[in-house]
């Protein structure tokens, strides 16, 4: 009987990338519980309280210091430093899923975090959606998924790819990752 490596099985640092909504951090969060990586939510180094960007210079130089970790699965769109990312990591998860979908999870999530602090995001940085969010979700495939897809491209060689469209494909990673454990 053939065994076939299970997907990510042997990675060490891992992108996730994605729509607003798409599910990155959530499953940032559960590939690093099941992989023992640490994982690396952008969000919280990017922004500062109240919603405040960290100046383009000091966020490439941040993003080149968090890349030089040895294991680690890193959740985050800014596609501004993606190139950068995707040099240093041994597998990138696109999670590609319908733009109703996010937008179903985004609202879910305000609903949730409205309230509350969410681990994925720093202090004073509290859950919100406005206009501008909600048009970056809607036109994220029009936009944002020919530039992903087109890093992606680049770094093909030397990087495992899995590119998910549907929920189902998430979670069936994760099952096949629960079973190797």
């Amino acid at each position: 009987m053939t065994h076939t490596r299970a997907p990510l099985q042997s990675c060490q640092r891992i992108l996730v990338l994605g729509s607003g909504g798409s599910g990155k951090s959530t499953l940032a969060r559960q590939l690093g519980d099941r992989l023992g990586l640490p994982v690396i939510h952008l969000d919280i180094h990017y922004w500062s309280y109240g919603w405040k960007p960290t100046p383009e210079a000091e966020w490439q130089a941040r993003v080149q210091q968090l890349v030089q970790g040895e294991h680690w699965v890193m959740d985050g769109n800014f596609s501004g430093s993606l190139a950068i990312r995707l040099s240093r990591c041994d597998a990138a998860v696109f999670l590609d899923v319908s733009r109703w979908v996010c937008l179903r999870s985004v609202l879910t999530r305000w609903l949730r975090y409205r309230f509350a602090q969410r681990l994925d995001l720093p202090e004073g940085c509290p859950e919100s959606i406005d206009l501008d969010f909600l048009s970056w979700v809607w036109n994220f495939p029009e936009r944002s998924r020919p530039k992903v897809l087109a890093e992606l491209e680049r770094a093909r060689q030397g990087v495992e790819l899995l590119h998910l469209t549907r929920r189902a494909q998430t979670r069936e990673l994760l099952t096949a990752l629960r079973a190797r454990d």
